[in-house]
């Protein structure tokens, strides 16, 4: 199959009974697990339970004891995560590793320019890439954002940082987007933003994320997984895991 295959039959990921252990410690158990283009779907579970293990073999940081990953219907269990973001995958981490003293459109340019080989023509200025301007102020535009472009980034609120590194995700035009819990941290109200934000982002777009804020998971996404000990526990839409016993139990704190 060619690495450009799209087709909505095809899932942007799948997961097949992938494990991983650290010595004795099996911090994932048999994870199968599908995500179709465009589909919004979260992990939710514990602290231990596993979720940012997972994370980091589908994103190729941690190389899988057992089992495989498919990312557009290639085998891509033992490429680098550069070689998975090439093929349409980008992922943000629970803490920003944003530029605070440059403006917010400067860290987008940096962004895009990162992924480019321009990005080792030391002596041209950058203002004389006309498409990387091009295609900062029209991920900033999509993103509602470009009436901030001119301030510092550490000048925005913490939701808002939040915001913009989802938008430096976008930067490599992913068709899957991994998001390590985007509310930690948030206010009550910034959360909400977060929320919207995210809804607001193109359909076409799959996304997979972890998130402790339930409202927001709830909000977003149109099915849970949860994750307990490493293994897929249950799956289901909001309201199915809202009535689960087990879940519940296990996570919510209402058993």
């Amino acid at each position: 199959m060619s690495i450009d295959q799209t087709d909505e039959a095809v899932p942007a990921l799948e997961l097949r009974s992938l494990a991983k252990s650290f010595g004795g410690l099996k911090a994932t158990r048999d994870v199968t697990f599908r995500v179709m283009p465009g589909d919004r779907k979260a992990i939710i579970g514990p602290n231990g339970a596993g979720k940012t293990t997972l994370f980091n073999l589908i994103t190729g940081i941690y190389p899988v004891t057992s089992g495989q990953i498919f990312l557009f219907g290639n085998d891509v269990t033992k490429w680098r995560s550069h070689q998975r973001t090439a093929l349409g995958m980008a992922r943000t981490f629970q803490v920003t590793s944003l530029f605070p003293k440059l403006t917010v459109l400067d860290n987008v340019l940096l962004a895009i320019n990162g992924l480019q080989p321009s990005k080792f023509v030391m002596w041209r200025p950058l203002a004389s890439y006309r498409s990387t301007y091009d295609k900062a102020h029209s991920l900033l535009e999509r993103a509602s954002f470009l009436d901030r472009k001119d301030v510092e980034v550490r000048n925005l609120s913490h939701g808002e940082q939040r915001q913009l590194e989802i938008v430096l995700g976008l930067a490599s035009d992913p068709k899957i987007l991994l998001l390590d819990e985007p509310a930690a941290g948030l206010s009550s109200g910034e959360s909400t933003e977060m929320a919207h934000f995210l809804i607001k982002l193109p359909r076409d777009l799959a996304i997979l994320l972890i998130e402790h804020d339930m409202d927001v998971v709830f909000d977003v996404c149109a099915e849970i997984s949860v994750l307990h000990f490493g293994e897929l526990l249950e799956t289901g839409t909001p309201e199915q895991i809202k009535k689960s016993q087990r879940v519940q139990e296990i996570y919510l704190g209402t058993g």
